[in-house]
């Protein structure tokens, strides 16, 4: 039996940045013909153009905020605010509604999220019965792990979420040897199960999502016998990046192109440095590109021990959108990107926010690579020409802030 799901995951990496970005121009040309929304946000971009990540990097990014609006914009008569190409009827057998609202598609194809590449990884392999606690009630997540199940020859327990006692009584007697759903869900499962005296020593591994999942809750699991993995997915890309046995970041999936950018903005970050992850997917029913996760995730140097080729994340860092209120006006990290592309000498910058209740004061923290005379005074009037607000400014040395993604820190007191 094989290590991996296919022979993607195990492709040169000049061989799959070659394919992937010979796909790009027609998923681009495709987006523009067949989303009404990204024929107006790539109006005027040359598809054949865009075959080269520099070239990717100056498209537009949409983020989640940008998806809402047009969607209520177009609803009732559109859900999806132009995003889809697909139709109802037999092209789209289920829709869905994530916090928000915001409305996904389900396309026909085969493991449409492509789930299964992080559940082989996991372990899940053809005969496994797999207990499902995923919500089947309106959000997508239960169906993403279904399909994923699926792609690997699994069997299928549809548990969903709550009742304990009656889900300790299901694994007893139908023995499934995997679960897939929150992390919490299962502590609570084997907490109760331990109480109850419950026979659940048929679940050997499983697939968890949702949630943040430490490593000491993943030791937690070892201990008492279950191998748990993580799985990055949203509703809107399907999977982005899985665990491997390795444990040692999250490989990429192999249906998207991923890039860590600066938060605010669509600049690429180097190598290693914190930033939001934006992602650009390969599929045809719902065709996102460049499409701000809003979260924040770095590339991790080297190549998964597993075999796997393809790039790693060091998984889950935080949240981009660090949006902050400073004496009554609303702060964003465009706003800090605006400001610092005005000088070619600022390398980073990270806006501090500090003091106590009604009392703020704000610090624009700046590496640059030189401080020639006037800079900060420069800069300054740049605070006050974009944020409408006075702030201070510290010139620092290359290197000086801390590699997390910041932007915006709030450090105020608020006692």
């Amino acid at each position: 039996m094989s290590d991996f799901f296919d022979a993607l995951e195990t492709r040169d990496p000049a061989q799959r940045e070659a394919q992937l970005l010979a796909a790009l121009p027609a998923q681009v040309a495709h987006a523009q013909q067949a989303s009404t929304a990204y024929r107006e946000i790539l109006g005027g971009i040359d598809a054949d153009g865009v075959k080269s990540r520099a070239a990717l990097a100056r498209l537009p990014v949409t983020r989640k905020h940008d998806l809402f609006e047009r969607q209520k914009a177009g609803r009732p008569a559109d859900p999806f605010g132009g995003f889809s190409t697909l139709v109802r009827g037999p092209s789209m057998p289920r829709m869905f509604a994530s916090p928000g609202p915001i409305y996904e598609p389900e396309g026909t194809t085969r493991d449409y999220w492509r789930a299964g590449r992080a559940m082989y990884a996991a372990g899940f392999r053809a005969g496994d019965l797999v207990h499902n606690c995923f919500s089947y009630h309106m959000t997508p997540g239960a169906f993403i792990m279904e399909s994923g199940a699926h792609a690997c020859g699994c069997t299928v327990f549809p548990a969903g979420t709550g009742q304990t006692e009656q889900q300790l009584q299901v694994i007893a007697e139908l023995r499934p040897q995997a679960y897939v759903g929150t992390p919490s869900f299962l502590r609570i499962l084997v907490e109760k199960a331990a109480e109850l005296d419950a026979d659940i020593r048929s679940l050997r591994k499983g697939m968890v999502g949702g949630e943040a999942f430490p490593p000491s809750l993943r030791d937690w699991f070892l201990e008492r016998g279950l191998d748990v993995f993580q799985s990055y997915a949203t509703a809107d890309l399907g999977l982005i990046a899985y665990e491997t046995s390795a444990r040692q970041g999250m490989v990429v999936d192999e249906g998207v192109l991923v890039e860590i950018v600066r938060p605010g903005t669509g600049d690429p970050v180097a190598e290693g440095e914190v930033g939001e992850v934006v992602v650009t997917t390969l599929n045809p029913a719902y065709p996102l590109v460049r499409f701000g996760t809003g979260d924040l995730s770095a590339v991790l140097a080297g190549v998964d021990p597993t075999g796997r080729t393809n790039t790693r994340i060091k998984g889950w860092l935080g949240r981009a959108d660090q949006t902050t209120k400073i004496r009554g006006m609303f702060v964003h990290p465009s706003q800090v990107a605006d400001i610092t592309r005005r000088f070619p000498e600022v390398l980073k910058a990270r806006l501090v926010v500090s003091g106590e209740m009604a009392n703020d004061m704000m610090t624009l923290k700046v590496e640059a690579a030189e401080h020639p005379q006037g800079l900060d005074a420069r800069i300054g009037e740049a605070i006050r020409d974009v944020t409408k607000l006075r702030g201070t400014v510290e010139l620092l040395q290359p290197g000086s802030l801390p590699n997390d993604g910041k932007v915006i820190e709030d450090a105020r007191s608020y006692k």
